[in-house]
């Protein structure tokens, strides 16, 4: 009996349904869809989150586009970048693009529209450019790959007016990896690592041969270049790093984005010390309103106190729409939700054919 007991606290599906991080989406989001209501209705406009952002497309719900952001901040505090349109996937024409940029291989290929680490790929030479090229139907950016150390999450908001803003999350990624034993192959690694389990079914469809490897003793394998939660990145609580110092930095960055009120900052950085000099860092994206404070995932965090913190956070956003009405910005209309809800299901089957 004390073996049964042990075997199911071991097994994948006891640990994904104790695990609140791992809970599937379309549950872990019913909490939020009843926030959104209620302050919705208080609002007055189920839509009173586009007020928020109105430069971003739906105020970064859905649909926006990462290069419109992206062009709105410093170029300097941005990887390189080049934006490919779904008519341009020419590989002589894209490989001239990129050549002009100064971007060299290993590169990042994203889609201009998405999320949950969607069609974002590594590519390290120009077969992996190819094959991308042959499987992305949309439009795209392709970036140079930022090699920092440091890869952290910080969700920043400034009320209309304000001088100073407010960073509320400060999330430090952990990539998923696995450190040999000499023996075991990574596929047996990976068995042996809950959160790497769960990526076994897509490393066996598209890495075989990384699966048979056999590192040796003590040797560290990164098996995923992308800190994406949904890829196995394990996200740390780091608000202990919110301060003054820290904040002073992004409200110098936010000066330069006019219309953005509330967001997530996704970055690479070579230290958390660098980062609060201003220093040593670059910004890979920024998210709006469906941002979530990325700390809740730390696996010891409790799901009563992320949910309290995902409903703190729509309050903020309830009271920046609410100034912005003040001012005379009016959020989405039934029918632009009804527009914008459309073109992004468009999109979706596209980038899926």
């Amino acid at each position: 009996m004390k073996d049964f007991w042990l075997k199911l606290r071991q097994s994948s599906f006891y640990i994904k349904w104790t695990n609140w991080e791992y809970y599937p989406i379309y549950i872990a989001n019913i909490p939020t869809v009843f926030f959104w209501l209620y302050f919705g209705i208080r609002s007055r406009s189920l839509f009173f989150f586009s007020a928020v952002n109105p430069v971003i497309e739906t105020g970064g719900v859905m649909g926006e586009s990462k290069i419109n952001i992206l062009n709105r901040l410093p170029p300097e505090t941005i990887p390189k970048t080049v934006f490919i349109k779904k008519e341009e996937r020419d590989i002589g024409l894209v490989q001239s693009k990129i050549k002009a940029s100064g971007i060299r291989f290993p590169l990042i290929a994203k889609p201009n529209i998405g999320e949950r680490g969607f069609l974002v790929e590594k590519l390290d030479d120009q077969q992996a450019l190819k094959d991308y090229l042959q499987k992305v139907n949309v439009d795209f950016m392709i970036q140079e790959f930022v090699d920092l150390p440091t890869e952290v999450s910080v969700l920043y908001y400034k009320m209309p007016g304000a001088q100073q803003g407010t960073i509320t999350s400060v999330c430090i990624k952990k990539i998923l990896s696995v450190s040999g034993d000499g023996f075991s192959s990574i596929e047996q690694l990976m068995q042996d690592y809950p959160r790497a389990r769960f990526q076994l079914e897509r490393f066996r469809k598209r890495y075989p041969e990384l699966l048979m490897a056999v590192p040796a003793k003590g040797e560290v394998v990164e098996l995923e270049p992308i800190g994406n939660h949904s890829r196995g990145t394990t996200f740390l609580n780091g608000n202990q790093h919110i301060d003054h110092q820290l904040t002073a930095v992004f409200d110098l960055l936010a000066k330069n984005m006019q219309g953005i009120h509330y967001g997530r900052f996704d970055m690479k950085c070579k230290s958390m010390d660098l980062l609060k000099k201003g220093k040593a860092f670059k910004i890979l994206e920024f998210n709006g309103i469906a941002s979530e404070p990325a700390h809740i995932y730390d696996p010891d965090y409790s799901a009563w106190h992320a949910y309290r913190d995902i409903f703190q956070h729509w309050k903020i956003i309830y009271h920046i729409g609410k100034a912005q009405r003040q001012k005379g910005i009016q959020p989405m209309s039934w029918k632009e939700a009804y527009r914008s809800l459309r073109e992004y299901f468009r999109y979706i089957r596209l980038a899926n054919q």
